[in-house]
């Protein structure tokens, strides 16, 4: 029993580190969002951290379509992110889980 306690300790060690592995790795993980028109522009990494946002030159115009695409492009790709971060995560963790019956079901 204490061998089996060991081991997963051990387990549970080597997926917090494949968990830390995998958020570095979100970091590199560009994701593009583009707004109706394709006016706006942003890049966002699967960590939700915005690298870049074009703006086509129309929009400077117009104050409220220019904050309006904002609000709803950034929105986008931040849900885009999210949705692969947790994704990317949750499969990770779900790995290194011990086999310990209706855990399973937490996961899906």
């Amino acid at each position: 029993m204490f061998g089996d306690m060991m081991g997963m300790m051990g387990k549970l060690k080597e997926t917090q580190q494949k968990v830390e592995d995998t958020k570095k790795h979100l970091d590199s993980v560009n994701l593009e969002e583009n707004s109706p028109e394709g006016l706006i522009k942003v890049l966002i990494t699967a960590n939700r951290a915005i690298k870049k946002i074009q703006i086509d030159d129309t929009l400077l115009n117009d104050k409220e379509q220019l904050e309006d695409y904002l609000i709803l492009t950034l929105n986008k790709a931040i849900e885009k992110a999210t949705k692969v971060n947790e994704t990317e995560l949750a499969a990770v963790a779900k790995e290194g889980m011990p086999n310990i019956p209706g855990m399973d079901k937490l996961f899906k």
